[in-house]
C-alpha cells in the first residue's frame, strides 16, 4: 500500500495533464486570421476561406467580390451589410459563429425551422450560380463585416483579380 502513495500524485499529474490537452481542442479556433495566400485567396490554419484587409484598407478580391454577389442576391431578405432584417437574421454573424461547412450547407441546401418558436425558411440556392459561384466571395465579405473589419459600403480600396480568380470563375460559370 505505501508503494502506490508515491505514484497517486504522478496519476492525478497525467489525468490533470490529458484532461488539459483533451481542453485545447474544445478550444476555439481561430475563424478570421489568415495565414496562407493561394493565388488571392486567404485561408485560416484550418483551411476555411477568410478575408485580408491591408493596412491601407485594401480588400481582397474576394470580400470586394462578396460585396457585390451579397447585394446582388442575399441582402433583399438579410437586410444590407448582412445586419439582417425583420424577415431573416443578420448574416454577419453567421460567418463567424457557424461552421463554414454548415453555411455551405444552409446556402446550397436551404433550412426549414418551423415551430411554435420561429417560423425560418431559407430557400436552397444550390442550383443559383450567381450564388454558388461566389459563395466563397459573399461568405468572406459576410466574415469580415462580422469581425468588424470591414465597415459598411462599398470597399474603397481592392487587390487586382488574380489569374487563378479569373480562371475559376469562368470555370464554374460556364464560360470558354
Amino acid at each position: 500500500m505505501t508503494r502506490s502513495r508515491p505514484a497517486v500524485p504522478m496519476i492525478l499529474a497525467f489525468l490533470t495533464f490529458m484532461a488539459s490537452a483533451a481542453g485545447a481542442e474544445d478550444a476555439p479556433k481561430d475563424n478570421i486570421t489568415a495565414v496562407r495566400d493561394e493565388n488571392g485567396r486567404y485561408y485560416t490554419a484550418d483551411d476555411v476561406p477568410t478575408f485580408k484587409i491591408a493596412e491601407d484598407g485594401a480588400v481582397d478580391w474576394l470580400t470586394y467580390s462578396g460585396f457585390r454577389r451579397y447585394h446582388s442576391e442575399c441582402h433583399v431578405c438579410h437586410g444590407p451589410e448582412g445586419e439582417g432584417s425583420s424577415y431573416a437574421p443578420a448574416l454577419k454573424t453567421s460567418a463567424i459563429n457557424m461552421d463554414y461547412y454548415d453555411f455551405v450547407d444552409v446556402v446550397t441546401n436551404g433550412r426549414k425551422k418551423v415551430n411554435a418558436a420561429e417560423n425560418s425558411v431559407m430557400p436552397a440556392f444550390g442550383e443559383n450560380v450567381n450564388v454558388m459561384c461566389y459563395l466563397d466571395d459573399i461568405y468572406v465579405y459576410l466574415k469580415a463585416r462580422g469581425a468588424d473589419a470591414l465597415p459598411r459600403g462599398r470597399p474603397a480600396k481592392k487587390e487586382a483579380k488574380s489569374d487563378a480568380i479569373k480562371e475559376a470563375e469562368t470555370a464554374c460559370l460556364g464560360h470558354e
